[in-house]
Order: C-alpha cells, then structure tokens, then sequence
C-alpha cells in the first residue's frame, strides 16, 4: 500500500467544494459544507469524525449519489475525469457496481433477504460483463475463503438470515470487490466484526488495494483501524473539514484541537459496584445446561452462566461463537432445545409469546444493527412512544413529556430529533434511539448486543457512561455481548468468553482479562488494534512465523 498517496498521476477522484443539504422538518440544512477531497490510484484516505459529520454522506457523494431527502447545492465530482454531479442516470449505472464501489455500515440492511448470498454476489459481475455466471460463483467461494468465511464452498447458498452478523459483512466486503472496482467507499466494514476476524478482513481490504491498484475510502470511528488502512486522515465535524494530513503526522502531531480532543478519548473506567444486599442477593437471570438448535444444526451447547442483580455481564467472542443467539435464546425468539432458564429465580417460559406483558417488560434488548430494528416509516415519537404505551399506558402529553426526556437522556435534541424518520438519523443516532426505546419500558434486564458498535468512541463513551449511571439509579442489570474489548473494560463486572456455540472461559472480568489466560482468551486480547501504523503488519507478521504461511 502507497504511503506517501502521491505520486504525482491525476487523481482517480477529485471533489471540490462540495455542499450537499439534507431536508429536516421541511427544511433545507447544509450537512456537507465545502469540503474538497483528492484521491489517486493505490491510495486509501480515511475519513473519521464523530457520528453525524458527514462521513457516510461524502462517501456516498464519491459515487454521485445522495440519499434519499438530501441533495448536493454546489460542488464537483469528477470520476476519472468524468463530472459525475448532473450526469445522466445510465452513465452512473454503469460506474455503479463495476468502477466504483460502496461498503456500507449495515450488511443486514444491504442485502436482499429473499436471496441467497451467492446469487446477489453474481449479479454484479455478471450483469455488467465481467464473468460468466459460473465463473462468478468460483470467484465468490476464493473471495469467501479470503474472507476467513466458514464452509466458503457452501455459505454462499444461504440466505442472510441464516449468518451471524459479522459473516454477513464479511460476505457484503466479498460482494463489493467481486468486480475489481477502481474505487472502493467501506463505510465501517469491521464494525461487525470480532476483533480475530477483523485482522483477517484487513488483510484482505490491504491486499486488495495493494494487488490492483484500488483507490479506497476508508470511513470509521475506530482511530486504531484508521491507522492500519490509511496513506491519509481527513477529519470532519459537523460537515466540515477540520484538517488532513498523511497518517502518521495526524497521529503524532494533529493540528487543531477537535483531532487532539479524539485521540485523547479513553473509553471511561466504571467506579467498582459497592457490596450491597441489592447486588449480592441471587441471580437475576440464570442459565442451566442451555443447548439450542438452527434445525438440525447445534449452535449452543451446555451453557450455564449466572447474571446477579445490579451488575453486568459481559460474553465476548468472535462472530458466530454464539453470543447473539444465546440472547435470542434468553428473551424467547429461539427456544432452548435442553436446560432451564431462571429469571429473578422462576422458570422462564421458552418462547416470548408465552410470557405475560408484565414478564416481557423487565426484559428488554438492545440489538446490533438499529437499520432493521427500525421500521422506516416510524419517526422517533412512535418508536420509543409505542412500549410506553404497551407497557406502561402513557398516553397524550405524559407520553410526550417522557419521549422528550428520554430523548434527553440519550443526547438527541427532543425539537430537532422527535419527528424524524429513520432514514434521517446518523447510524449512531439510530443505535441510541434503540437504546431509548429499550429504557422506555423501564426494565429490570437489559441485554445489549454490540450497543456502542455502530458509535464514535465520543459518543460511545457518552452512550456507556449513561448506562452506568442508569444502572446505579435504577438497579438496572446489564448483559453486555460484544466484540469489543474496551467496552469489556470498562464496564463489565463477570466476563463469558464463547467459542464454537460453548463457553470455554468465565468469571470476574479482572481475573478473565489477567494472565494467564486461556489459549482462545489470549488470542482475542492479543488482536484489539493499537493506534500505530505498523501494528497490522507486525501482528500478519507474527501470525506467519506461527503458522508457516
């Protein structure tokens, strides 16, 4: 990969001045605000700022596209000379998919739920001319295998429900590379990933950028990621530029102090819970011998774990390892197939329908990808209005009162936020209304599937903090599934550690997270990125000496 980013060619992508305006509340606001971008052939730029900068729209801008409510006031795109603001629709058809690609932040809202993974990967080539259909499919099972993809022969036959979250993304970065494009825009592309799995994708995104002299787009709040893919960093804020620089001057000497105040960031450190008879009673939440089934196929075997009152319990593990499925299991969307679940020392009814409105309202989940846990044509008001309603009976302005509030406690501004659709919040934004919508029921169990992934680490620190503090004042109990070691860190009290459907390590996160660990534990502490360029190369370094390749 190219680390100077400039050898002097004409740029693959050149914007200057660019404005684009979103519409809110009848309203035009400018949320891209003369922004230039320079990229060239072999070169990744990376963009980062804080949720809402403007990172995904500039990358989607990249290809001539806006979505839907937006619009670009001003500005130019060119493409490989080609000016792409005002071009004819079939002209950016054709560049679409087969020169320029697009990454995006949400695999499950990206693919097509009636089709099998395999068939939407052979579209693209197919369609615009690349290969035979057969062919395709030979490439999809080398870039699956790539991807560190399970059975790379066989997933592609499966419909993306019937993949984890992080082999979805993996499947998605597969289908954006299956026409060789020029231009690549990821958009978060690990944000799914464990952090095993992701060293593995970044290899791959490297390679790739490397071997065909790919330009690359490379949007993250994940400065350590940024670091490992980037020849330069442009920093946003609020629509704006803040400054840009070639990666490791950014990371050694940022200029202006906004870029100071996100290298500065430590995910916070949650003062230890004081003993109490609160959090020592018995276990809220208790799993015994749990084993669960996809069918014929095992996905969970043996589980026992415990969740006592007023703490939290973090399960961490790479993707597939069965974390968000013992979650389904837990809040009764798939039944256990062997063992007992116990909640505030009761046998939990398996299947959600079984359980009274009153059981249902103290267990609430926080899911991993906000897109399809919100429905698109609910604003704000409906989605965190409707469980005050169902479970609470708050009607008129005592409901609307408490939407504000929790609109508050969430950091959206109650006037700006309450009447806007889905389609017109941030990815970080719609995570934390599906955080307000989960407290709306005022809980007692809360489980949080990868809450803080789709965040900045400003606001995912803002977002755990918030969490804290309701759990102090409220007694909430939390179970923490994660991919994110950090987050562990700092707010767990036990740790699971998962591997193949089983758990292979567990027990207070400060003698988990200490030495020695077990093999699978030291694997996963020993692949959290660090903030230095060469950490990826050292770590694919150390892995060959290991391994021999």
């Amino acid at each position: 990969m190219a680390r100077d980013g400039n050898d002097g060619s004409a740029p693959l992508l050149e914007i200057r001045g660019l404005c684009i305006a979103g519409r809110s509340d009848r309203l035009w606001h400018e949320i891209v605000k003369d922004v230039d971008l320079v990229l060239r052939r072999g070169e990744v730029l990376g963009l980062i700022g804080e949720s809402g900068a403007g990172k995904s729209t500039l990358g989607l801008a990249a290809m001539g596209y806006t979505k839907a409510g937006c619009r670009i006031e001003r500005g130019s795109i060119r493409f490989d000379g080609q000016e792409l603001v005002g071009a004819p629709t079939e002209t950016l058809r054709r560049l679409r998919g087969a020169r320029i690609a697009y990454v995006a932040q949400s695999a499950a809202a990206a693919f097509n739920p009636a089709y099998r993974l395999i068939n939407q990967y052979c579209e693209g080539p197919v369609r615009h001319g690349r290969m035979s259909r057969r062919e395709a499919e030979a490439d999809a099972v080398a870039l699956y295998r790539e991807m560190r993809l399970p059975d790379p022969e066989e997933i592609g036959f499966r419909y993306p429900h019937q993949v984890s979250g992080g082999q979805l993304q993996r499947a998605m970065t597969a289908m954006a590379m299956s026409c060789r494009p020029d231009l690549i825009i990821f958009d978060e592309p690990t944000t799914a990933l464990d952090v095993t799995t992701q060293i593995e994708v970044l290899a791959a995104i490297r390679a790739i950028v490397r071997d065909h002299h790919t330009a690359a787009i490379y949007i993250t709040h994940d400065l350590a990621v940024v670091a490992q893919m980037a020849d330069r960093i442009k920093v946003l804020l609020r629509g704006r530029e803040v400054e840009e620089a070639n990666t490791r001057t950014m990371i050694a000497h940022p200029r202006e102090d906004y870029t100071k105040s996100l290298w500065a960031v430590r995910t916070f450190r949650r003062a230890p819970a004081a003993a109490s008879p609160q959090v020592d009673k018995a276990p809220l939440l208790a799993l015994r011998s749990v084993s669960a089934r996809y069918g014929a196929m095992p996905v969970l075997s043996d589980i026992d774990l415990a969740v006592r009152r007023g703490r939290t319990l973090a399960i961490v593990g790479e993707s597939g390892s069965g974390k968000s499925t013992t979650a389904r299991v837990i809040m009764g969307l798939l039944a256990a197939s062997r063992g007992t679940i116990e909640f505030d020392g009761k046998p939990l009814p398996a299947a959600c329908r079984d359980r009274p409105r009153s059981l249902q309202r103290r267990m609430q989940m926080i899911h991993q990808m906000p897109d399809t846990a919100l429905n698109p044509r609910h604003r704000v008001r409906d989605v965190i209005g409707r469980p005050l309603e169902f479970f609470l009976g708050l009607r008129g302005r005592t409901k609307e009162r408490r939407i504000r509030e929790l609109l508050d406690q969430i950091e959206l501004e109650p006037d700006r936020f309450i009447d806007r659709l889905p389609a017109e919040l941030s990815g970080g934004q719609k995570q934390r209304v599906c955080i307000a919508r989960a407290l709306a029921a005022q809980p007692d169990f809360v489980i949080c599937d990868e809450v803080t992934s789709a965040l900045d680490q400003l606001v995912a620190e803002g977002i755990l903090r918030l969490l804290d503090r309701l759990q102090r004042e409220m007694g909430l109990t939390y179970m923490f599934i994660t991919h994110d070691l950090a987050t562990v860190r700092s707010i767990a009290d036990e740790v699971v550690v998962m591997l193949g459907g089983r758990i292979v390590e567990q027990g207070p996160k400060d003698e988990v997270l200490a030495p020695p660990h077990h093999r699978y534990t030291e694997i996963l502490l020993s692949s959290v990125p660090e903030m230095d360029p060469d950490w990826l190369d050292r770590r694919l370094a150390t892995r060959r000496e290991a391994t021999g390749r």
